[in-house]
């Protein structure tokens, strides 16, 4: 398979506003999920999960999933109130512990499909967090635990500074007059993601824009996921950091952090702290990259692929790593 199944899996719990799972009668919400599987076998036992930031959806990780895609099913979701995922009708459930909660529904639905042997996790932020909520609470019913993780430019600390940053344009609601408008917004407002041509750019912002009746066009996700993000203070950011810290220490899985050298939200003392404590992570960072990298340039695609399946390169190149 070359190209993604768009699926979706019911969550219980937190309920749909009108027009989504609950019109069904099911109660709870459903999410969608792209699956990439080129390795033959769609039964695969391996399992490679990717998880998108705030303000993302599963699309983000194409280029990653098309290159893994041979070794494993990768599944790729796009959270609840993204992409193709139902709104939420309460906006306080926009929050890492329902999300958790709907992962594991969603990997008990691909385990019944067929058997998870072996599970690996990508988090690019907010994905990154969802991620060591799971392997930092070992009692919670994943079919496999997971064997190695992934962080891209997340940790245990989150900067005051980012988070305001971040705040600053998350749920706003912007018309578009067309596609072209819209991904020029979507590159000045992520500049962070460093260095893409045009074509990776119109790649990476195609997927988040929806039409509108009057030809504008708007980004894909609920605005309301800003509201619990824009309730933060700084003092609530400090405790959310302790728990964060406690899950993290909790960590058994293989860790791989990625940091952008220019990040805002992952700072170079927050990386040596996690590579010194818990799991112990492998550290590698990009230079000219802020928060985060997109898994886009073949460099940082080769360093995900050798470390979840210790393979070379697709081209037989020895992997390009960013400082580590």
């Amino acid at each position: 398979m070359t190209e993604p199944t768009l699926n979706y899996v019911h969550c219980p719990g937190a309920a749909a506003s009108p027009g989504g799972a609950s019109r069904e009668g099911e109660g709870g919400h459903r999410m969608a999920y792209w699956e990439w599987n080129a390795t033959g076998d769609p039964a695969h036992p391996q399992v490679v999960v990717c998880v998108h930031g705030l303000t993302r959806q599963g699309r983000d990780f194409d280029v990653l999933a098309r290159r893994l895609a041979r070794h494993a099913r990768i599944v790729c979701p796009d959270v609840a109130g993204r992409g193709h995922s139902d709104w939420l009708a309460d906006a306080s459930h926009y929050q890492i512990p329902v999300y958790a909660a709907d992962m594991l529904a969603l990997l008990g639905h691909l385990h019944a499909r067929a058997p998870v042997r072996v599970l690996d996790w990508v988090g690019t932020s907010m994905g990154g967090l969802i991620g060591m909520a799971l392997c930092g609470q070992p009692e919670l019913p994943l079919p496999a635990p997971v064997r190695r993780l992934v962080l891209n430019d997340v940790g245990p600390a989150l900067e005051w500074a980012a988070l305001q940053r971040i705040g600053q344009y998350v749920g706003r609601v912007v018309d578009f007059p067309g596609v072209a408008a819209a991904v020029e917004g979507l590159r000045v407002v992520s500049t962070g993601f460093g260095p893409h041509t045009a074509e990776e750019w119109q790649a990476l912002s195609e997927p988040l824009l929806r039409p509108q009746p009057d030809g504008s066009v708007r980004l894909h996700y609920d605005p309301a996921i800003a509201e619990n993000f824009r309730g933060l203070t700084p003092e609530s950011a400090r405790a959310g950091d302790a728990q964060l810290w406690q899950l993290y220490d909790a960590i058994r899985a293989q860790t791989l952090v990625l940091r952008g050298a220019e990040s805002d939200l992952l700072l170079p003392g927050t990386a040596q702290a996690m590579a010194q404590r818990g799991p112990r992570a492998r550290v590698v960072e990009w230079a000219g990259v802020g928060h985060a990298p997109t898994l886009v340039a073949a460099a940082q695609v080769d360093v995900v692929e050798q470390f979840l399946f210790g393979t070379p390169p697709a081209d037989g190149r020895a992997p390009q790593e960013g400082r580590p």
